[in-house]
């Protein structure tokens, strides 16, 4: 049976392995909480935002994210690829995404502002509409890909293969240009 919690706030906790599991949160607010112990097993996120949280090496298996916003978060190295697809909606803002993968994920309209997501996992994943503001996307992938209207005109270190990404009116800075024409092994200056 799982358990509900409505417009809670939550401060300063260190959850361990399966202290959420079966656990639906609905517009509440975690702040300086520690989620690196947890392993996410039928856990559902509605409405909520995270603030200054701990995520990095979680397992997030199985796990519902409808609107969940995350600030100065330290998410390293976690899977959404097992999250809960249906009404998937993540936002993140100041955070630390490197080695996290979103493979295969549809990712429509998600925003990434002022966040590190050195080496993260975008492979076959839908990320039409996107915006990723002054973010680092340095060795993060994006084959097979579908990156239509996506922003990436604010970030930088991004490498993107044109014949491997769809990318219609996608949007890029002339810095950026770089980013896409690596392969050919030609110098923009």
């Amino acid at each position: 049976m799982t358990e509900y919690f409505f417009e809670q706030h939550y401060h300063n906790l260190r959850y361990g392995q399966e202290t959420l599991n079966l656990k639906e949160f609905e517009s509440c607010t975690f702040t300086n909480c520690n989620f690196s112990d947890c392993n996410f097993i039928g856990v559902t996120f509605i409405d909520c935002q995270f603030n200054n949280c701990n995520f990095n090496t979680a397992r997030i298996n199985h796990t519902a994210f409808r609107t969940v916003f995350f600030n100065e978060c330290q998410i390293k190295e976690v899977n959404f690829a097992m999250s809960d697809k249906l009404i998937f909606e993540i936002h993140f803002n100041n955070c630390t995404l490197d080695f996290s993968k979103f493979y295969a994920l549809k990712l429509k309209g998600i925003t990434f502002s002022n966040s590190s997501l050195i080496a993260a996992d975008f492979m076959a994943t839908d990320l039409t509409g996107a915006q990723f503001y002054n973010c680092d996307l340095y060795r993060s992938e994006f084959d097979k890909a579908i990156a239509n209207k996506v922003d990436f005109r604010n970030s930088y270190n991004y490498t993107i293969d044109p014949a491997k990404t769809k990318l219609k009116k996608a949007q890029f800075a002339l810095e950026g240009l770089k980013g896409l024409l690596y392969k050919h092994d030609i110098i923009v200056e």
